[in-house]
């Protein structure tokens, strides 16, 4: 029969294979946040130049599949949910797309 230590090893293995461990992790971390934030205290509106900056920031989190980065960003910052529309960042950065890949 297996002993408590080797059961909660099986589990954690587990669950970190799922990706269910960080996510849990991360879930944690932004609750404690959320627990100690200071809602009296107003954020800072969002400036455009900010919104594009994490707009950027957004993009790679997601392209590395950090997911659960990017959505704590998103609560945090004040970043709308839904991504900017790419031509429009393509515009406002003064780049252009890569038409085989796009990527900027």
């Amino acid at each position: 029969m297996a002993t408590v230590t080797e059961l909660k090893a099986v589990l954690k293995d587990t669950l970190e294979k799922k990706g269910v461990l960080g996510h849990l992790k991360a879930r944690i971390r932004a609750e404690v946040f959320n627990a100690l934030d200071d809602d009296r205290e107003p954020r800072p509106s969002l400036s455009h130049e900010n919104l594009l900056i994490n707009e950027l920031i957004r993009e790679y989190l997601e392209f590395n599949k950090y997911k659960y980065t990017a959505s704590v960003l998103i609560a945090e910052s004040g970043q709308p949910v839904d991504p900017l529309d790419r031509q429009f960042l393509i515009r406002e950065l003064n780049a252009f797309e890569e038409s085989k890949d796009n990527t900027i």
